[in-house]
């Protein structure tokens, strides 16, 4: 069966329950929001109404999940103490939050190692990791998003994704976002069916397909390998429709949030989405 659960990251102007209605309006069976400014440490406490708003937008809506994306300032490996220190109290506070609100997955970038190199730097992350999740509701997900490896951003590499798992055995509430733009510009080549289906194999041996459960949906404005995130309209960057027209029709996907986070929010958000299910009820490249 093709996607059901394809949305986008909806701006929260009005609050959350208005983004949640919002993508419904544009197509959405889920959506991604900011609970707090993705660039500031300081978040405003969630209240009872806050919560209650939100759960009757979802049910209104018939939504699926909500998924929150972290502020992105995070570094968890970050050489200075001080923000090593904010880092892991702004993600775990993110954590609680969306305990409250009902949102069951927390995307975050989780680090860049600066200079320390990369064993070191998800040493660390795994470290800081373990301790959050330890006391983090164990109803919600965080959830390791590939990076295109801009900087010294980690998670560049399936097998960094791997070693952190592994460092963090034993923590249930630990998976995957997988994103398009940041896995081509990384050097994984899905831009035809043949390079799709090699990559999600190379993931499936060192990671496992099962640890996604959430995916954005983006094209790429740079080459594959260029190590630079710079997303596109989907179908119109460089790594075209091939890859999204097997993305919708890959079964392991069918019940995983697929999310676009490309430019103009508020004028194409709803033409990425509807090409998503145009996609769907098309034939799949790989048939």
């Amino acid at each position: 069966m093709p996607a059901r659960l394809i949305g986008a990251h909806m701006p929260t102007s009005g609050g959350l329950a208005a983004a949640v209605r919002r993508g419904r309006e544009i197509g959405c069976t889920a959506v991604q929001v900011f609970t707090s400014s993705p660039r500031q440490w300081a978040s405003k406490p969630i209240t009872e109404a806050m919560t209650v708003e939100l759960a009757d937008a979802v049910k209104e809506t018939a939504m699926g999940p909500v998924v929150s994306h972290d502020t992105y300032l995070i570094n968890l490996c970050a050489p200075d103490p001080e923000i090593r220190r904010k880092s892991r109290e702004a993600l775990a506070r993110e954590l609680q939050r969306c305990g409250q609100l009902g949102i069951p997955y927390v995307v975050s970038h989780m680090g860049a190692h600066q200079g320390q190199g990369v064993e070191e730097g998800l040493k660390t992350v795994a470290e800081e990791a373990r301790a959050i999740l330890a006391e983090s509701p164990s109803e919600v997900t965080l959830l390791m998003e590939t990076t295109a490896g801009q900087g010294s951003s980690l998670n560049a590499r399936f097998e960094e994704i791997a070693s952190l798992l592994d460092q963090c055995a034993g923590a249930s509430n630990l998976a995957v976002c997988l994103d398009t733009c940041h896995v081509f510009a990384s050097g994984y080549d899905i831009s035809s069916a043949e390079g799709y289906s090699a990559t999600f194999e190379e993931f499936e041996r060192l990671v496992g397909v099962s640890n996604i459960k959430v995916v954005h949906v983006n094209d790429s404005l740079k080459p594959m390998g260029s190590r630079v995130d710079r997303h596109a309209h989907l179908g119109e960057g460089l790594i075209g429709p091939t890859a999204f027209q097997c993305l919708v029709h890959d079964p392991r996907f069918e019940n995983i949030p697929l999310l676009v986070e490309t430019p103009d929010a508020e004028t194409m958000h709803q033409e990425n989405v509807a090409r998503l299910w145009n996609w769907a009820t098309e034939a799949d490249p790989r048939a």
